[in-house]
Parts: C-alpha cells; structure tokens; sequence
C-alpha cells in the first residue's frame, strides 16, 4: 500500500505549511538532549503548553506532564542518542524543505507533532525521557498514573502514511564463567571456550531460513565480550553481554528458559525483559489513523518494527487501543545524516489533529 508520486505531490498540495508547528519543531531539534540531558528540551516544551494556556509541569524523573482529556495520550521521548549534526533547513533536489538535525526523526518529529496536536484539539501530552536508554520515563509514567487513558498514541517515526501496531521485545543479560587456569595445551574448556559456546548454541537454537520474516524471528545478539586470564592468574573469566529481540510468538520467560537450557557451565544475569506487542488492526485507534491518513490524501501503510519502543511498555501495563505514529525515515534512526520532511511533518500533524478529534 505505498504511496505513488502522484499522491505524494496531492498530498503535499492538501496540507499547508504548518509555520507553527515548524517553528516548535526548530527550536526543540536546535535544543541538544542526550538521554540524561533533557532538561532543556523539557523546558522548550513547557513554554510552549504555557503560551497556549495548558496546564504543564515538569515530574520527578524529567517528563513533561500536560494532561488534558484522557480519552486520548499522545506521548513520545525526548531524548536522543548522541551526534552532533549541525541544525539546519535545506533543500533537497525536488525543491523540497528538510530539517537536519540529531533528534529530528527519532523522535523530536513525532514529539513535537504531538505537542501541537495535544494544544489545537485538548489531548493529554507527556514526553517522556530515558527511553533510547531504560524507559525510565515511561515506567515512571505508567507507574504513577491511577488510571489508563482511553487511547495511546506513542510517537515514533513511521512515515506520515505509516502506523505501526507491532514491536519485538527485548531480553537483555550478561553471561559469567570462571575455570581454573591451565596451560593452553590442556583438552579441557575453559571458560572463554565455555562462553563462546553457551552463545553459539542459543544462536543455532533461534537460527531462521531467509524467507522468515525478521519481525517473527528471535534475534540473539552479542554486545560484547571479554575473557582471558585473572589480574591474579588462578583463573580464566569469560563475561558476555547479550540481547535477543523477542517476537509476539514467544514471551521473554520462554526466550529466557530456552537460552538457560544451553548453560552447561557458567551464569547468565537476565537484567532486563521488555515483552513484545502486537496490536489489532481493528482497534479503534488503528481505525481512526488508517481513515486520517486517508483523509489528508494518502494510502496507509500498517508496520511491523523489529526493534522495541515505550509502546512496549504501555502494553504490559495498559488494557486500551494504542498505535506509534510520527513523521520521518526511519532507516535515518541514530544516522549521522539524519533528517526529516518538513512537508511530511505538516502532514503528520493534519494526520494526528484529525485521527485525535475522532478517538475524542
């Protein structure tokens, strides 16, 4: 269902240029936010719920709180991952206006859609931090509230014609094994050998053919490794920190079990379990998307993402509709030439004041 380009230009001709909404979106990309530096960013979006008469505050881990009419949150994260890309508006080779900036597709684009989306129809807001790191703002988040809202609508880079209603999970933990130090010309394993082999059965157990897609596939993942003799030289360590991306089809716990099957010597530490989530199409956040986007003159494309979001985290916690959307590429997620649309950001705030106004 992907967008021709006779579409896009119809599309493009529909929406006006959003110099409002332009303008917050400058400002908060120009404004540096590093996970665990997101206070000044917070502060640009304060000032903006007060200009337009909103009730907003700062909580205690750093979120932005506007809450408004709950049958509708709009929500996306603040922080970024580092890189410094000069802030600036260009012109690409079809004339078209783009934003360069870190933050400007994941996910400045989708929070400030959502900013000024919350301020024209009412929706409750809240960007979030922590969430490129450990979601610490949406557990927070999710953790103080008394009562689910009505709908979520989590802001990540989807395309304007995009929506996504799944995310892979994430089980994170760090594999430990000590052996006794012998010469290297001993048969037996040590734990270097024994790591590299815990690692390479988990590997083979959730290896997939080509043709599975990689949304249904458990990706296991070493981030990194290190091994060798003691600073004491009694013994050989071995230490690996891994992630595997877990698919709707299986929960963390049965990744987990599966994983500590393969343990013939050594530990693992399993520090973090984020499950996976799949959302039906038919839900009536889905619907209202699927008919905004229509309505602003696109064809729309319903996503699958292999990666993990706040989404996930709302999910285990809240019973209600809920969809990601937000304008941008996301192949340019954490890219040093990362930049977004501001004809697609435009249509990206019609979309979600539109899609809103009909779950309200």
């Amino acid at each position: 269902m992907s967008e021709s380009a006779g579409e896009s230009e119809d599309a493009s001709a529909s929406v006006p240029v959003d110099e409002q909404a332009r303008e917050l979106l400058v400002d908060v990309v120009d404004t540096p936010s590093v996970t665990g530096e997101e206070e000044e960013a917070a502060r640009v979006l304060v000032d903006f719920f007060e200009r337009h008469d909103r009730e907003v505050w700062v909580d205690d881990v750093g979120n932005v709180r506007a809450p408004a009419d709950d049958s509708v949150l709009l929500t996306s994260h603040i922080d970024t991952v580092p890189g410094d890309i000069p802030v600036r508006v260009e012109e690409n080779d079809e004339g078209e206006e783009q934003l360069w900036g870190r933050g400007s597709v994941d996910a400045k684009g989708p929070l400030c859609s959502m900013a000024v989306a919350a301020v024209r129809t009412g929706a409750s807001f809240v960007g979030v931090v922590g969430e490129e790191v450990d979601s610490r703002g949406a557990r927070h988040l999710v953790d103080e509230r008394d009562a689910e809202p009505g709908a979520v609508v989590n802001g990540e880079p989807s395309g304007w014609d995009g929506i996504t209603l799944g995310y892979r999970g994430l089980l994170a933990g760090t594999y430990v094994a000590t052996s006794e130090s012998g010469h290297s010309s001993r048969p037996e394993n040590n734990a270097v050998q024994d790591a590299i082999a815990w690692w390479s059965a988990v590997e083979e157990e959730f290896a997939h053919d080509d043709w599975v897609p990689v949304f249904e596939r458990v990706t296991a993942k070493p981030i990194s490794f290190e091994g060798g003799i003691s600073d004491d030289g009694l013994s050989v360590e071995a230490t690996a920190d891994v992630q595997l991306r877990v698919p709707p089809e299986y929960t963390t716990e049965e990744v987990r079990e599966i994983a500590d099957g393969h343990l013939e010597n050594g530990t693992v530490h399993w520090h973090d379990a984020v499950e996976p989530v799949m959302m039906n199409p038919r839900t009536a956040a889905a619907r209202a998307f699927r008919a905004a986007v229509r309505q602003v003159g696109g064809d729309p494309r319903l996503l699958r993402k292999t990666g993990t979001s706040d989404m996930n985290v709302y999910a285990q916690e809240w019973d209600c509709p809920m969809v990601t959307y937000g304008p941008g590429d996301s192949d340019l997620d954490h890219a040093p030439d990362e930049h977004v649309s501001l004809a697609e950001y435009d249509r990206a705030v019609a979309v979600l004041e539109t899609a809103t106004e009909q779950l309200q």
